[in-house]
């Protein structure tokens, strides 16, 4: 199904025809759009999305959750309708937890159960470790922690995240994906997945999203926040100096994932106080896609307990 036409109710708020509401909202300073469903006096769980996708990740999964939570679910900054700063500091990890925090307090939250899948994924980890008062459960789908570094990026995982490296060039990673209207990016969608688990329509919903101004770019800043700080001062000394993940974790993993390793929820369940990992032997990286009922049955049993 295409992404819902949208019928404006004012200049920042919208509603589609799904009756989920649409929000440009200014959280620390930044717009970010956000979709919302369910109770606003529900407890909170926010979805977050990872490269490169947008919102529309958890389409699936919304009105769910929607019957017993107030879902949240943002575009990061930097992508679809959210604003996409021009500076590569601005896509630090640092920064985007901020945004989750302030999207939390914004929709009249103090607290909230944070899920997220690769990128999202790193950014609720980040959440849990910088903002824990935020945090009430933490579910994350294959993405992997921001600390315990050398544990997980061995040299194997850094032949898997070849991408990621090249990612740092300047201009040619915008060109390369660009190209042919995005066929890089929708090759990857029709590729790596099981097949149906994106749709034509899904693949069309992403590509209005890349063609916005500047949308590649700040995808791609992501990596590039990463890779212009010192590996190991970053992993260690900022992140692991004297922090760890307090809150009650679920970890769903697809073993099938090729950009990263079966290891790494071994090294997980090493780092983190209280977590649960349920495997998903069928699953490639986009298991959220290609089992939306079992991983929202998952989700939502986690965070009912």
């Amino acid at each position: 199904m295409s992404q819902p036409a949208l019928r404006r109710d004012g200049r920042d708020e919208w509603t589609d025809e799904r009756g989920w509401s649409h929000r440009i909202a200014d959280v620390g300073g930044l717009d970010l759009h956000y979709v919302s469903a369910g109770d606003p006096t529900a407890p909170a769980v926010v979805l977050l999305h990872g490269f490169p996708e947008c919102w529309w990740a958890w389409r699936r999964h919304i009105d769910r959750l929607a019957e017993s939570f107030h879902v949240v679910v943002p575009d990061l900054r930097g992508y679809n309708r959210s604003e996409k700063p021009h500076e590569v500091e601005q896509y630090r990890l640092e920064a985007v937890t901020e945004d989750v925090a302030g999207l939390i307090r914004t929709t009249g939250h103090e607290t909230a159960h944070v899920v997220g899948h690769d990128w999202g994924g790193v950014v609720a980890f980040g959440t849990a470790l910088q903002r824990p008062e935020v945090l009430d459960r933490l579910v994350v789908l294959n993405a992997p922690y921001p600390g315990a570094f050398e544990g997980q990026f061995t040299l194997r995982q850094a032949l898997r995240s070849w991408y990621a490296g090249f990612f740092q060039v300047p201009a040619i990673p915008e060109r390369v994906l660009s190209a042919n209207d995005f066929a890089l990016l929708e090759r990857l969608f029709r590729e790596d997945p099981a097949p149906g688990a994106y749709t034509d329509d899904d693949i069309a919903t992403y590509r209005r999203a890349w063609r916005r101004e500047g949308a590649i770019r700040a995808m791609l800043d992501y990596y590039r926040a990463f890779g212009r700080e010192n590996v190991q001062r970053l992993w260690r000394n900022r992140w692991d100096a004297g922090r760890r993940v307090r809150a009650e974790t679920l970890l769903l993993w697809g073993e099938r994932d090729r950009a990263l390793g079966g290891h790494i929820p071994n090294v997980i369940q090493r780092e983190l106080d209280d977590v649960t990992v349920e495997h998903y032997p069928e699953a490639s990286h986009w298991l959220h896609a290609e089992f939306p009922e079992r991983t929202g049955a998952d989700i939502e049993a986690f965070i009912s307990r």
